[in-house]
């Protein structure tokens, strides 16, 4: 792209410092497009508070603040660089840490690869009117429009609002029917298979369940009601019999007991009268599915006032064995199932109001469950639900918290534990929460009911990067790897890595397997010129193949190796770059758009930029050096199109006065 701009004359123009705060120690930077918007983003390791901090950039040459991800303690990050490790066509992030870090056995002598994943971050709410203390809400296509619509159980008005969904993540303007007295839960599911989908409402001051049919254009039935037990409090669906029929599952509050009315035969939507089992105390959420992998469905009730979780297995026939419970936090007041470890057997998730936290019981697959891990959410969560938001294949669970007036967030890792709560701002006094894709970009969103507020909020999900550590690479005893850089260097289509071992003075190269393992360290001894302490790649005699440039900080030069097409180097040619100017970084760039790789140099303790012009045939010029500002250390650099002008420009950490400089090629 860059060869439609004329030969350059190496002018550059200096922009405002960009500081990098509370002397964090930069020490690398890289550049990549990380949250794919055709904008140049950077990410530097900062050695001294053990971090690297990515900025996404703004397309004008400059950046915004930076989000930062741990290397671990004492790991002293010193180089960074990226590539798409496991072709997902995201940007991962390769660290070299020259400390001691606590999770590695090797000690100092390794690489960390952080890959890039989606992280479920959301919008900042929408919110839309609904009935009068809204207690519940659901979601389902009710007009047959392939786009999702909202209904909320109000439980002060005695109603359901329906919001229909314009597929764009906003919604019509609320329509209500008539339910029950004190409606608190509502689920949607086709009860007489008609393909419409209807609405069912646990009404717990009537003791009774409203079954509302669809007409499939988004408008409903009058309600019939069936008796249900004392204060039923949540409602689920299920085909119990097996008869294809699908029936209802009721917890009643009061009575401390499950409701079970069955489907009936004629397939019209109506139901047969209940039949009641033992729960705990106050049972006030309930799930269903197959809890020990017999093809039957099983109930799971969380009991508020006795601190636990009842399993009732089911026989098939419509009936159910006698319970069984597990403890749970205090006042248990919602309950979600899903495999969050990846094993093929249901686990529990409960929001516990009491204790401001969720338990996560994993199942054995037999009917029976480990015993709970707790994490912590906002306060006194009152609804869960559980959802892939960040696009990892793995469950992650979301939480409505009362009393704090937000949602919690927590992502799964896939092995059954989950990380740190994120919080997102709701309505006043939000009670239920369900998820869908409410804009069809293929993310899910979030809908919570407000109680206080009256109106309901829509979280619309967004494609925000963050990276997970993923795997360590052994470099060797005192090896101290400083540099790094990513590559095809053995033409096999896969990537592959190259790193400078400072005080093992050689070159180590990884090949690369393409799943995000790598084979052993091929090593390549930079001997007499000692101290390797930058590195970077490219193709210097035009010979299609991928060779190295690396500077040796003891000696006062840099070095180039030609590459073979097996992957293996040749010897090192030197070139000088100045007494005592110790060149930490490099970089590899046609920088005078002559079509021909250049070197540009960081020289740390003399304050210039170096540039050596390529000939094209593996040879260089002479060192050409731009003068720095006074003490300011170069210590990293980074050449990209920053302004969008077709024109390289360079970006450089100085450590000396803690700042980031871009400077834009004015030529």
């Amino acid at each position: 792209m860059y060869r439609l701009v004329p030969k350059c004359g190496l002018n550059f123009k200096p922009t405002a410092q960009k500081p990098v705060e509370y002397k964090y120690g930069p020490r690398s930077v890289a550049i990549g497009d990380f949250d794919n918007d055709t904008v140049l983003d950077m990410v530097i390791a900062n050695h001294i508070v053990n971090k690297i901090a990515v900025y996404l950039g703004n397309g004008d040459g400059s950046f915004r603040n930076p989000t930062m991800y741990s290397t671990g303690s004492y790991s002293n990050p010193y180089m960074v660089t990226v590539a798409d490790f496991n072709n997902d066509n995201r940007l991962d992030i390769a660290v070299a840490n020259f400390g001691t870090i606590v999770i590695a056995n090797g000690g100092s002598n390794h690489v960390d690869i952080f890959v890039a994943y989606n992280h479920g971050s959301f919008e900042n709410q929408r919110r839309y009117s609904a009935g009068f203390w809204p207690r519940c809400v659901a979601i389902g296509d009710f007009n047959n429009d392939t786009r999702l619509d909202i209904v909320v159980a109000n439980r002060d008005s005695n109603d359901v609002s329906v919001l229909l969904g314009n597929g764009n993540g906003s919604f019509e303007n609320q329509r209500r029917y008539s339910a029950g007295s004190f409606p608190a839960s509502v689920v949607v599911s086709d009860f007489n298979n008609d393909t419409r989908l209807d609405i069912v409402v646990a009404n717990s001051g009537s003791d009774d369940v409203s079954v509302l049919l669809g007409n499939g254009n988004g408008s409903f039935e009058n309600q019939t009601r069936y008796s249900a037990g004392s204060s039923p409090a949540s409602v689920v669906v299920g085909d119990f019999n097996n008869d294809t029929r699908l029936d209802i599952a009721v917890a009643n509050y009061y009575s401390n007991d499950v409701s079970v009315l069955l489907g009936n035969g004629n397939g019209n939507g109506s139901f047969e009268n209940q039949t009641r089992y033992s729960a705990g105390s106050w049972p006030q959420s309930v799930v269903v599915g197959d809890f020990n992998n017999d093809t039957r469905l099983d109930i799971v009730v969380a009991n508020s006032r006795s601190n636990d979780v009842s399993v009732l297995l089911g026989n098939g026939n419509g009936s159910f064995e006698n319970q069984r419970r597990y403890s749970a936090g205090s006042y248990p007041a919602s309950v979600v199932v899903g495999d969050f470890n990846n094993d093929i057997r249901l686990d529990i998730v409960v929001a516990n109001a009491g204790s401001n936290d969720v338990s996560v019981l994993l199942g054995n697959g037999n009917g029976s469950f480990e015993n709970q891990r707790r994490y912590s959410a906002g306060s006194y969560p009152a609804s869960v639900v559980v959802g892939d938001f960040n696009n990892d294949t793995q469950l992650d669970i979301v939480v409505a918290n009362t009393n704090s007036n937000d949602v919690s967030v927590l992502l799964g890792n896939g092995n059954g534990s989950f990380e740190n709560q994120t919080m997102y701002s709701a309505g006043s006094w939000p009670e239920s929460v369900v998820v869908g894709d409410f804009n069809n970009d293929i993310r899910l969103d979030i809908v919570v009911t407000n109680s206080v507020s009256n109106d309901v909020n829509v979280l619309l999900g967004y494609n925000n990067i963050v990276f997970v550590k993923q795997m360590i690479l052994e470099t060797g005893n005192n090896s101290r790897p400083q540099s790094l850089v990513i590559s095809d260097f053995n033409n096999d289509g896969l990537m592959d890595i190259g790193l400078v071992n400072s005080r093992a003075h050689n070159i180590g190269i990884f090949l690369g397997y393409g799943d995000i393992s790598f084979g052993n360290q091929i090593t390549y001894s930079t001997y007499p010129y000692l101290y390797p302490c930058s590195m970077a790649v490219g193709d210097f005699n035009n010979d299609t193949r991928v060779d190295i440039v690396f500077a040796s900080c003891e000696s006062d030069s840099v070095g180039i190796v030609l590459g073979y097409e097996n992957g293996s180097f040749g010897n090192q040619m030197m070139y000088p770059t100045r007494s005592n100017s110790s060149g930490y970084s490099l970089a590899a760039e046609d920088i005078n758009n002559d079509t021909i790789l250049d070197i540009v140099v960081a020289n740390h303790d003399t304050n210039y930029l170096g540039v050596l012009l390529g000939q094209g045939n593996g040879t260089f010029a002479s060192i050409i050096l731009f003068p720095l500002e006074y003490r300011s250390h170069p210590f990293s650099i980074v050449i990209g199109d920053f302004n969008n002008d077709r024109k390289l420009d360079v970006a450089i950490a100085n450590n000396g006065t803690d700042s980031l400089n871009i400077l834009l090629q004015t030529c």
